[in-house]
């Protein structure tokens, strides 16, 4: 994973309704990169739906969320409709953000990583679970926001 106390490498992608976002677009907010193996997958849509259900918990820490995934614009369009996500899903189809991060795992998928980035565009939590097969419920990874 990115070294904390790092800068945060630039990147633009599209979202899932094809419009391009930069993460130079949130200088002076926190953000929160969920980086996560693919849509519609079991471990994957467990994990979307705990943040969805309590996405007021980012809100209230003024934290904006951007879930990153190598599937498709399309996959992402149906996957954040499907389960009525309220975040913006972008596509590293090219899985050149998720290799800037180190997010990448040993098969190429992306390791279900967690990157926090400050108002100034510092790297100030990084990490990844050991098993693609869990993940941080909202509780764990709250304390973990709270106490970087």
């Amino acid at each position: 994973m990115i070294a904390e106390n790092t800068k945060a490498p630039a990147f633009t992608l599209p979202d899932s309704d094809g419009k391009m976002v930069s993460l130079s677009e949130f200088i002076g907010k926190k953000v929160l990169l969920i980086f996560y193996p693919g849509d519609d997958t079991p471990v994957c849509t467990a994990q979307l739906c705990d943040y969805r259900n309590n996405v007021t918990e980012f809100t209230k820490r003024g934290i904006v969320v951007l879930g990153i995934s190598s599937d498709s614009v399309e996959s992402h369009k149906k996957f954040g409709e499907k389960h009525q996500l309220p975040f913006t899903l972008l596509s590293d189809t090219k899985k050149s953000t998720a290799k800037a991060y180190d997010a990448l795992g040993f098969l190429g998928m992306s390791q279900r990583a967690y990157v926090l980035i400050d108002e100034l565009g510092e790297v100030v939590l990084s990490y990844s679970d050991l098993l693609p097969i869990t993940y941080q419920p909202m509780r764990d990874l709250l304390a973990k926001i709270d106490a970087a």
